[in-house]
């Protein structure tokens, strides 16, 4: 997949969140992506409460996301590519 967005703007990508196609930055991780489209939420815990990158290291796993079906991704030490479905919803992330 290409490193550009359908845009043509340099350095963006396209990702789904949430089943959304989303234009993010790319070389980046996939925390600081969403972050800086102003999407820091990565998961709710299970009272509902909206969570997001906390460490940027992988460690505190605030940031888990489900990744193309794979559950409990560290977004802060994945990173961001064209194509890529990111969900925040699902069960496996709180």
């Amino acid at each position: 997949m290409s490193d550009h967005s359908p845009s043509g703007r340099p350095g963006q990508v396209t990702i789904t969140l949430d089943g959304v196609p989303r234009e993010v930055p790319g070389g980046r991780s996939l925390a600081a992506a969403l972050i800086a489209i102003d999407e820091p939420v990565t998961r709710h815990d299970r009272a509902g409460r909206p969570r997001a990158a906390y460490c940027g290291m992988g460690v505190c796993f605030e940031c888990t996301v489900t990744v193309d079906g794979a559950p409990l991704i560290r977004s802060c030490q994945e990173p961001v590519r064209a194509g890529m479905s990111v969900d925040t919803t699902g069960e496996e992330a709180r």
